[in-house]
């Protein structure tokens, strides 16, 4: 089945290049999107912007964790963050005395999630991983040291759940909870690595936590199996509706290359997929494998995802993975409830504290806050009008707000990877200047009479492509305060032309621009001095 549906989505990508790359008299590609202004496809699917990553809970202690969190949150529009480790050992949540009777203490939590409250987030809540004193062996994982071993004793393990969930709701409230996520352990399917049990062991965990959520309020929400490449989604399915164990959602996750495993200092390096339906072929097998379970009704929330899964490939830097996020997202639809990237920042220690500014970090920004191409993925995707305009463009979203601007985000992605015998690690760290596509004609018909003001933004090669600048640098092991503020100011999304155009007596609005491989460009047509609605 996993077969057919990427082979038809494969046929549905290629069938709608050839819609939109025409050739012109010369030669040269021309690609042309037709935009009515009065033709409304729907509501804006926002399934982008429901979520985002972050490493593990501690490092959400930290001021510059949450001065970019901040930051992230007001220019993209996040709504919810999952991370690790909310249970491990630097979080302090649980002990036992001499006796060994459990000991709580939630403090910890309480100073990150009233942060997270403090900036309009919620918490899209991963248990895990397992606190010294409950767990059964010594096997961890990653730098700090997050234990991937069952319960020693699964009642006190449904006692910590509970206790857990009573202590949000007494705190925020029970309204607020029942907006939240309850996810159960991270990727458990991979053993050894995140869980060191068996499958059964994992739906024998979930259970007690589900059960355990359950009993403070029957109305949270609680789901798993948060696999990674979006494994045991039908069995785990099967498992909750034969034995009447709580489930609300499935959550799993996919990344966009073909081999290596938590390859955390990109030893043995990555090759990015060039299957045109990686990632959103396994988002729609997922939504199928849903569909026909006896719950189809279940939400289905990506809880990771991105083009690779190490957290040293250079592609995260790249300006190749602005147009690649799009591109996936796009060809997902609405088969997912959320899309979460992995992660919103470069202050993430899975393989310890990183000793490079770039260094191929999963963040959208890095460690110093410096926006990568991706931030500004998100950036345009969160300025988009919350109606959507009827567009036959299989890479593009047009749409308008409630005060009648326009906006345009439209891209190219050309996988030019060179194939397997080139790692990411080295491909990517290079100096790739991009090739023309052609030319991108961009008519809105119907737009109302009156003065507007045209601004276009762009991402692409050396176009707020801060690698690139980085590069140029010569790739210094340390940035100075300087080269800093030297790269952002290169690099501050400041829109590429602006101008003032006059609609009158039906005239269309037109606009022509030079496509390279893997530019995103964001049109705004508004009125002057109006404030987007989204």
């Amino acid at each position: 089945m996993r077969k057919t549906t990427v082979t038809l989505l494969l046929m549905a990508c290629l069938m709608a290049s050839v819609t939109f790359a025409r050739k012109k008299s010369d030669g040269k590609p021309e690609r042309l999107i037709n935009i009515d202004f009065r033709q409304q496809k729907g509501p804006l699917n926002t399934m982008f912007k429901e979520c985002v990553g972050a490493g593990r809970a501690n490092e959400g202690l930290r001021a510059d964790w949450q001065q970019q969190l901040a930051y992230v949150k007001k220019e993209c529009g996040f709504r919810y963050i999952r991370m690790h480790g909310l249970l491990t050992d630097d979080m302090a949540v649980y002990k036992e005395d001499k006796n060994g009777n459990p000991e709580y203490n939630f403090m910890y939590v309480d100073v990150l999630f009233d942060f997270l409250q403090s900036i309009g987030m919620k918490p899209f809540v991963e248990l895990g991983f397992m606190p010294g004193a409950l767990a059964s062996g010594n096997e961890t994982i990653f730098w700090w040291r997050g234990n991937v071993t069952p319960p020693k004793d699964y009642d006190k393990w449904a006692g910590l759940i509970h206790a857990l969930t009573a202590h949000f709701t007494e705190r925020y409230g029970a309204d607020e909870v029942k907006t939240w996520y309850f996810e159960v352990w991270n990727e458990p399917n991979l053993s050894p690595g995140f869980w060191s049990g068996t499958q059964q062991d994992y739906f024998k965990l979930y259970k007690y936590s589900a059960e355990a959520i359950k009993r403070v309020n029957k109305e949270y929400r609680v789901g798993g199996p948060a696999t990674a490449g979006a494994a045991w989604e039908s069995e785990f399915i099967d498992y909750c509706y034969k034995n009447k164990v709580p489930v609300d959602f499935v959550s799993t996750h996919a990344y966009g290359v073909k081999q290596g495993y938590l390859d955390e200092f990109g030893n043995s390096g990555t090759v990015l997929d060039k299957n045109p339906a990686s990632v959103s072929g396994d988002v729609l097998q997922s939504r199928k494998e849903i569909t026909g379970s006896p719950l189809p009704d279940l939400e289905l929330h990506y809880t990771e995802w991105s083009a690779s899964y190490t957290p040293s490939d250079p592609i995260h830097d790249s300006y190749h993975e602005a147009a690649y996020v799009l591109q996936k997202l796009k060809q997902v639809g609405n088969a997912a409830n959320s899309m979460s990237y992995w992660v919103f920042t470069d202050i993430f220690e899975e393989a310890g504290p990183r000793y490079t500014p770039f260094h191929g970090g999963f963040g959208m920004l890095n460690i110093q806050g410096i926006n990568k191409p991706v931030f500004y993925a998100y950036q345009f995707l969160n300025r988009l009008g919350n109606t959507e305009l009827v567009n036959k463009d299989s890479a593009s979203w047009a749409c308008k707000d409630v005060s009648g601007n326009v906006q345009l985000l439209a891209w190219d992605f050309t996988n030019t990877h060179p194939g397997d015998s080139v790692h990411n690690q080295d491909y990517y760290i290079r100096d790739l200047p991009s090739k023309s596509k052609g030319k991108l004609k961009i008519n809105i018909s119907n737009v109302p009479d009156g003065t507007y003001v045209l601004e276009v933004y762009k991402v692409g090669y050396r176009s707020n492509d801060a690698y690139a600048d980085y590069l140029s640098m010569g790739r210094p092991s340390q940035l100075t305060r300087q080269q800093v503020e030297q790269i952002k100011k290169r690099n501050d999304g400041a829109p590429v032309s602006k101008e003032t155009i006059t609609v009158k007596g039906g005239k269309p609005v037109l606009k022509e621009l030079e496509m390279r491989e893997n530019d995103v460009f964001f049109l705004s047509l508004a009125a002057p001095d109006s404030k987007s609605q989204r």
